[in-house]
């Protein structure tokens, strides 16, 4: 079942650092190219240095799409600086968008400067979880990250992701840990869960999980790799 992908023309994914957040997003827009839509993802994350899924700027394009990447310069800022192009998401309703924000204050600062836009347009916001990073590794430190977006940001986080990982070392045990946390997290917070995202490999091993199941290709590559 893939109707969860294009419920809604814009949405924004949020997520703690390590959580896996840009790899969603871009296997997020791969699947409405699949789909047939125009599509963009911006990536306005100007937290992690790591994962940017500007990397995957040909890639994109190569299937159709548009990447609108947020500048480098003053990311510590109040307001840091942000492409003009990202109200093209706004104000073209053809056109489907994904908006990969940080998920630290600094994000939350970028998704409330939106929000009367995102609001005005019906953008959905999922928050990914991973049940094996320190800062969420429980259903109550999950649910306090959670509130804390919500009230820096101004919006409702809409659903859950349940995307538990060990990069390259997922394993099925992983994702069925992380999927029994997500649905705590769902009872403490009354947010449903929209999916499991699993590396493509496991995706059959787990088909039989409650909420549907993402198969991923792993795109994002570590600065040493």
């Amino acid at each position: 079942m893939d109707n969860w992908i294009d419920a809604a023309r814009l949405t924004v994914i949020v997520g703690h650092f390590g959580s896996g957040k840009t790899e969603f997003a871009v296997n997020m827009a791969m699947a409405l190219a699949d789909k047939g839509y125009p599509f963009a993802l911006a990536d306005l994350d100007v937290v992690d240095p790591y994962f940017r899924s500007r990397e995957c700027r040909d890639m994109i394009e190569e299937r159709g799409g548009r990447l609108i990447a947020s500048s480098q310069m003053h990311v510590d800022a109040d307001l840091p600086s942000m492409p003009p192009d990202v109200f093209a998401l706004f104000d073209n309703p053809e056109l489907y968008g994904i908006l990969d924000i940080g998920g630290d204050p600094s994000g939350a600062r970028v998704l409330a400067r939106y929000r009367h836009d995102l609001q005005r347009c019906g953008a959905r916001v999922l928050c990914v979880v991973n049940a094996n990073r320190p800062l969420s590794d429980t259903a109550e430190k999950a649910e306090r990250y959670v509130r804390a977006i919500e009230q820096s940001s101004g919006m409702r986080i809409d659903g859950l992701v349940n995307n538990t990982h060990c990069c390259q070392l997922t394993d099925v045990e992983d994702v069925v840990a992380g999927a029994k946390m997500a649905q705590e997290v769902s009872v403490l917070t009354g947010i449903p869960v929209v999916c499991h995202a699993v590396p493509l490999h496991l995706a059959d091993r787990v088909s039989d999980l409650v909420y549907p199941v993402f198969p991923m290709q792993l795109y994002m590559k570590k600065p040493w790799e």
